[in-house]
């Protein structure tokens, strides 16, 4: 991965946290977005100008992993405040794609120079993403790829930097099924069925489960939330009293899949995989209640989506997919 570094000048402006739809008019948001327009086009600010602006639209900031991946765009640009302005954003929960669409066409009004994106549906956002790119913003796509096939048949060239999917999942899946006999009884709790780290992230603990010959008895979305991933192991327990194991595309869902056990009884009959190594699902393998997590790097994926889009600004290149590193994080790993 090519990831170096500009200097420009030391003048940063960081826009408010957590809009989900365009500013309105007079809004205090709205008001330092055209204040610090004004203060860039003032004679004595002409430097700051030509820094540029990187916008990061996540996600559910009500996740723990957007969260933290917020707090690692954050301290990049504290360290590196003399090469760009940092804006950010997220949505208000996971199928919020409305809101979504809405935070990239504000984007476009205050003109940033690129977009780094953690889209929250991977075929629902393309459209807006390409007015986006034919504005002249560069937009780079991270943790949530976009659909090939939209994106050829528009002729879209966004560069998705993050990781394979369906590898994190099968390494945890192999993990897994090394605790298990072959022919054990598992269940798959998916993220939103149109989202494209959630399928992958499914196709990669069915090849982990087929390869171990394990039986999956059950294969249900939950959305990525908490509550909906609850409600839905509490259904699939009551239905395979001889359950093993499930698999979860998120840590928020392991944590639903956890709390439902634990009101069946059946937590130390049923071992849970997680994904996204939040703190709360590490303290859950540390306990034993957990049998082991996947590590995407959250502090670090955006931080690699800024680097790439800065580099995209400078060079000018034809952009290109780059990968990311994923790693299975057991209680041994977090001893």
């Amino acid at each position: 991965m090519r990831l170096q570094h500009w200097i420009t000048l030391t003048f940063i402006v960081v826009l408010p946290l957590g809009c989900t739809a365009p500013e309105q008019a007079g809004s205090p948001a709205g008001k330092a977005v055209q204040s610090s327009e004004k203060e860039a086009a003032a004679p004595s600010n002409q430097a700051a100008a030509k820094k540029p602006r990187i916008a990061l639209v996540m996600k559910s900031l009500a996740n723990e992993f957007f969260k933290t991946m917020e707090q690692g765009a954050r301290d990049y640009n504290a360290e590196h405040a003399d090469e760009f302005e940092l804006v950010v954003n997220g949505i208000k929960n996971e199928e919020d794609i409305s809101g979504q669409v809405a935070l990239v066409e504000q984007m476009m009004a205050i003109k940033v120079d690129a977009l780094v994106i953690a889209p929250a549906d991977s075929k629902a956002l393309v459209s807006v993403l390409e007015r986006a790119t034919k504005s002249g913003i560069k937009v780079v796509n991270i943790d949530n790829k976009l659909d090939d096939a939209i994106l050829a048949e528009r002729n879209l060239q966004i560069p998705f930097v993050g990781p394979d999917n369906r590898k994190g999942a099968r390494l945890a899946g192999e993990y897994l099924a090394a605790k298990l006999e072959p022919g054990a009884e598992v269940a798959i709790i998916g993220g939103i069925p149109s989202a494209f780290n959630a399928i992958q992230r499914k196709n990669g603990f069915e090849d982990a489960m087929a390869a171990g010959k394990m039986a999956i008895v059950e294969s249900q979305s939950a959305n990525w939330e908490m509550s909906k991933a609850s409600q839905v192991v509490s259904g699939i327990v009551s239905e395979h009293p001889g359950l093993k194991a499930l698999l979860c595309a998120n840590d928020s869902m392991a944590l639903g899949a956890v709390a439902a056990l634990e009101d069946a009884g059946k937590l130390k009959d049923v071992l849970v995989v997680g994904y996204d190594n939040i703190s709360a699902a590490q303290a859950l393998v540390r306990e034993g209640k957990m049998l082991c997590t996947v590590d995407q790097h959250a502090d670090k994926l955006a931080v690699y989506g800024i680097q790439y889009a800065l580099e995209l600004l400078k060079t000018g290149t034809s952009p290109t997919n780059q990968e990311t590193a994923v790693e299975v994080v057991s209680a041994e790993d977090l001893a």
